[in-house]
């Protein structure tokens, strides 16, 4: 991989996904199973998002969590007895699927005693994640595993040494949901953009360009002082969006990749019922069945 004066050549190993939020759009649901163990047909939405940076190369994961979340982080332990039971069955299939869990990357947790924001939950990782870049992912959003993201996003802050964030074009009328990027051309790649600096949730009017900042970042570790520096922000919270346009003020580069990809949002109701049904109809072992049954149903709505 080629250098620049700035980057380190180094691929960032490391990810951080924050899970400690209290899901309350899903309640009762959620109230004593976390929202990132909602299954989307037979995987957790937790799982696809490890999947994911494993795929990328990321070979430890840090579960930011918080109280009645133990859960999450026993999805990924071994179940000997389970499979056990499975291989006395003959049932190679779902044999491999639950070992598969435990084998995707090393697990670590770390709490956050109270929902203080983004910022707040990345700066607990601060002690696992040393000096290195790191990646972070939301929890409640992953993207198709045929375009994937992450890898491009890790060799572009290896070769800037900044701050690497991910963008979905949106419409005006949605920028009071996101951070927004003001942005100049880069010469650094196809859909690669110079962000030149970032509001957090901007009225329409307001809004600097249509770029959203979805949940995919990749960090210099240098985040962490900034964030134990940064008040509360949009919402009474620390928000991460804060401490990376300070560290953009200070001078380190801060690129962003525009995704023309499909990307599953699973945060509210809509959204995450969507994703089933996306997902569902895709697999090869329900999708035509499932896709026939739905065909069917939505026919019958219609009268």
């Amino acid at each position: 991989m080629t250098t620049d004066a700035q980057g380190t050549g180094k691929r960032a190993v490391k990810a951080v996904i924050p899970a400690a939020g209290l899901a309350t759009r899903f309640l009762p649901a959620t109230k004593a199973v976390p929202k990132e163990l909602l299954p989307v047909v037979d995987r957790p939405v937790l799982q696809y998002i490890v999947e994911e940076a494993a795929a990328a190369g990321i070979t430890d994961v840090l579960l930011v969590t918080g109280r009645g979340k133990t859960s999450m982080v026993d999805h990924f332990d071994r179940r000997p007895d389970v499979e056990q039971r499975l291989e006395e069955k003959g049932d190679l299939e779902r044999l491999a699927a639950v070992r598969r869990t435990s084998e995707l990357a090393d697990i670590y947790t770390v709490r956050q005693g109270e929902p203080l924001g983004l910022g707040h939950a990345v700066g607990t990782a601060a002690s696992h994640i040393g000096d290195n870049a790191f990646a972070v992912l939301l929890g409640d959003e992953f993207v198709d595993e045929d375009s994937p993201l992450l890898p491009d996003m890790l060799d572009l802050q290896a070769r800037t040494g900044g701050i690497v964030l991910a963008f979905i074009e949106v419409k005006p009328e949605e920028t009071s949901r996101y951070g927004i990027a003001s942005v100049r051309e880069s010469d650094l790649g196809t859909d690669v953009v110079e962000v030149t600096g970032l509001v957090e949730k901007p009225a329409p009017s307001e809004a600097p360009s249509n770029l959203a900042v979805v949940g995919r970042y990749v960090l210099p570790a240098k985040i962490f002082d900034v964030i134990a520096d940064t008040k509360p922000g949009s919402g009474g919270e620390i928000q991460l969006t804060d401490a990376m346009a300070t560290l953009l003020e200070a001078g380190t580069p801060v690129h962003g990749i525009v995704y023309r990809g499909h990307r599953y949002d699973t945060g509210q109701p809509l959204g995450y019922l969507q994703t089933v049904v996306e997902l569902a109809v895709k697999r090869a072992d329900l999708g035509a069945e499932f896709r026939a049954w739905l065909t069917d149903f939505v026919g019958g709505q219609k009268g």
